[in-house]
């Protein structure tokens, strides 16, 4: 079965059925992948890290790379292995054969991609936007998920190039972090050598850990290509170039602006600061307006939230194309041939989730969620290793999953209780809702 699904084509492709178009080159993963992981939290994480590692801001975010790359090696095993829309759930269902495991791996992506979104709208449709123009909150959070909904059923080489724009202005905001830093040491200003000190009384390693599992969730964000494999032009030999190329370029420039924010402010004005970056540049003094960072910062949300609601649609469309779900949400515009069924009901979701307004424990538990979709396809990536197919694909030394598991339980250690009981009913939950999909198959069949 797998072999059939998996066939090549004429152009070195798998032809996994071709209901989706296959409209995303190398160059435009890269940027989709690049965009997610970028995501809006670097513009607030320094004054996070230097907590816990005053000025030594490079340290974490590069132990939080490698930890990142471990389980990214598996996930281009298996996207160019099967690649098809779906992601961790389809590997689960292939390696573990139990629909019900299947069914929770996914569960915890779409947890995790539709609080995402919800949580990205009321941050776009909060102090950001009240910069330019003063509106409701949670009206706006709403309107601004229709608008990305449109976006998102127009096409996914629409969404994959506006994401080309909204990643260039997202990383450009982080590249004049690091400029006018530069410019700020060229000038005799600034103090480089707070790179290397750590808080009076910190042991090194473990403050470096400590930090690390912060910094991880910076790089979270490339799972989410996964399920958009199927639209992907050659995967199997597009895919582990762009992946590891935007992990390695996101640490890169995660690194020097950590380098850059210690040399600019002392450790104590980072920690005390909503913005950090932007008092960076501020400190520099090389004359940059306030409100362009605040611009910097809208374009940054926005991009995180149309790529997060891809990634939901598509595992949504995946799953139930898998029989994971009901049948209908696999439908797609005949035109367009996009998941306009899976589109509306995830913006549905995330629509409602934005009327709590307070998302802070949901989105700590959605991690942990993660977490365990990552062990997950770090196991699938072993267990898979005595199924074949009849084309080339990446794969990974059989160390690397293995560590990815270990990266991933000690990541998990540190979550508090209160967050593991909000996992458990989370995850509760969607047992009643398979178990609730199954009832209606049946029903349907019956």
């Amino acid at each position: 079965m797998a072999s059939d699904a998996t066939a090549p084509t004429r152009d070195g492709e798998a032809d996994t059925g071709d209901k989706l178009k296959r409209r995303i080159t190398g160059p435009l993963l890269y940027l989709f992948i690049l965009g997610d992981v970028l995501g809006a939290g670097i513009y607030a994480l320094m004054g996070v890290l230097s907590v816990d590692v005053g000025g030594v801001l490079w340290a974490p975010l590069v132990v939080a790379l490698l930890l990142a790359l471990l389980t990214a090696g598996s996930y281009a095993e298996l996207v160019t292995k099967y690649p098809a829309a779906g992601g961790a759930a389809v590997f689960a269902e292939r390696a573990f054969k139990r629909p019900m495991v299947s069914f929770l791996v996914g569960f915890s992506m779409l947890a995790a991609g539709v609080t995402s979104a919800a949580g990205l709208s009321l941050a776009f449709a909060g102090d950001y936007l009240a910069t330019f123009i003063d509106v409701p909150t949670v009206p706006a959070a709403v309107v601004f998920l229709l608008l990305i909904a449109c976006l998102n059923a127009r096409g996914i080489s629409e969404s994959v190039k506006s994401n080309v724009v909204m990643t260039i202005v997202e990383l450009t905001g982080l590249l004049i972090v690091i400029v006018a830093v530069a410019v700020m040491v060229g000038g005799g200003r600034g103090d480089v050598g707070r790179i290397t000190e750590f808080p009076d009384g910190a042991t090194p390693a473990m403050a470096i850990l400590a930090g690390a599992i912060v910094a991880y969730y910076s790089f979270v964000g490339f799972e989410t290509s996964a399920n958009v494999a199927e639209e992907i032009r050659n995967p199997s030999k597009v895919y582990p170039a762009a992946l590891f190329g935007a992990l390695v370029t996101a640490g890169v420039v995660y690194a020097l602006v950590g380098i850059a924010s210690a040399t600019a402010l002392p450790p104590s004005e980072l920690a005390g600061s909503s913005g950090p970056l932007l008092d960076v540049v501020g400190a520099a003094g090389v004359g940059v307006p306030d409100w362009l960072f605040s611009a910097i910062a809208l374009v940054a949300v926005a991009n995180g939230a149309l790529l997060t609601m891809i990634m939901s649609s598509r595992l949504t469309y995946g799953m139930s194309d898998h029989g994971l779900l009901p049948a209908v949400l696999s439908r797609v515009l005949p035109e367009r041939r996009t998941p306009w069924v899976a589109i509306v009901a995830t913006t549905a979701v995330a629509m409602l989730l934005t009327l709590t307004g307070d998302l802070g424990m949901l989105a700590e538990t959605v991690v942990l969620l993660l977490l365990f979709v990552f062990i997950s396809t770090n196991v699938a990536v072993l267990v898979l290793r005595r199924d074949t197919v009849e084309h080339d694909h990446f794969q990974v030394w059989s160390f690397v999953p293995v560590l990815g598991v270990v990266s991933c339980v000690v990541l998990m250690t540190q979550q508090s209780a209160q967050v593991w009981l909000f996992g458990a009913i989370l995850l509760a939950v969607g047992a009643v809702l398979y178990l609730l999909a199954r009832l209606a198959t049946r029903r349907e069949r019956a």
